[in-house]
């Protein structure tokens, strides 16, 4: 199942007992390899491969279907904490708390470009729908936007009055949202480089953001363990899904729009149906907090990455 410790393993064993009794979705692998925690994942655009990244400095390549390990990326001397595919499968943006971020060629496994700029942890990537530009979060409280091809930084945002811990790009790659440890969300639209509004319903920090796939709803994930789903044309909460006994790490949305899912310190993953806000689904098996969780471009395979070390594979039967 795993190499961890006996007393894990039986914890793990009984969780996956628990999950199999009443669920569709079914633990279909279960990754080792990483020696500390799995802090992000992501699944190329064409489902074939699985990308993590952990807190023991490297990243891993697999191949989704099957657990086989593809290759191994070193080149990061702290934490690597986000990683993101370009939308043509072919580069992988990643940011670590060696203050850098790097752009490495998926067909080579080489390094493109290593961005340096940010004076702190860089906690968050994401890349734009185009494939053309990559944004980064830090630390160091500014957001910076990068061209890919060139290396070089295009703009830096500020604003934020603390660490900036999350990042999402609307569908049409017009607008960028920033989640913080200020407790806000900004908005700003990157054809013009101005912040169009500030979104501050969030009691906690906001850890991680997701847009649908219509560009309409947000979901931010707080350290609170609440899901908020935001409005982006009125800019308002339209519901709080609560259900985790944790601060939610990692939220994603399904290619469908139909499903929300989130992973938890609760050492959980949650299924929500996006439009009424119910809870369909938990997943267990994980005996460390969820960091990351993932979904397949045809939304049957989602990746989800723990402190446990490991990175499991669900699928559903339905």
């Amino acid at each position: 199942m795993s190499d961890l410790k006996p007393e894990l393993q039986a914890l793990e064993a009984a969780a996956v007992q628990q999950q199999e009794q009443k669920t569709n979705w079914h633990c279909l692998h279960t990754f080792t390899g990483h020696s500390d925690g799995v802090w992000s994942c992501a699944i190329s655009p064409d489902g074939n491969t699985l990308a993590s990244s952990s807190a023991d400095s490297t990243i891993k390549l697999w191949q989704l279907s099957s657990g086989q390990l593809q290759s191994t990326l070193t080149g990061h001397s702290d934490f690597v904490v986000a990683i993101a595919i370009s939308p043509d499968g072919q580069i992988l943006a990643s940011g670590s708390y060696d203050q850098t971020i790097k752009l490495w060629n998926l067909n080579t496994f080489e390094v493109l470009h290593t961005l340096t700029g940010h004076s702190s942890f860089v906690n968050c990537v994401v890349i734009s729908p185009d494939g053309q530009t990559l944004t980064s979060g830090s630390n160091d409280e500014t957001i910076r936007l990068w061209d890919i091809q060139t290396g070089q930084v295009l703009h830096t945002f500020t604003g934020h009055s603390d660490f900036v811990v999350s990042l999402a790009i609307s569908p049409d790659g017009q607008i960028l949202i920033s989640g913080s440890n200020d407790k806000t969300l900004k908005l700003r639209n990157l054809s013009t480089d101005q912040e169009i509004g500030t979104l501050s319903g969030d009691s906690s920090f906001v850890n991680s953001l997701a847009i649908s796939p219509d560009g309409q709803i947000l979901a931010s994930g707080s350290a609170d363990g609440t899901i908020k789903l935001w409005d982006l044309g009125t800019m308002q909460v339209v519901g709080t899904l609560s259900g985790h006994a944790g601060d939610v790490q990692s939220v994603a949305i399904s290619p469908d729009g139909q499903v929300l899912v989130s992973g938890s310190g609760d050492h959980t993953i949650k299924l929500w149906n996006l439009k009424t806000g119910q809870e369909t689904e938990t997943l267990r098996g994980h005996v460390g907090a969820v960091y990351s969780v993932a979904i397949s471009p045809d939304g049957k395979t989602i990746a989800s990455g723990s402190n446990d070390h490991t990175i499991k594979i669900w699928q559903t039967s339905s």
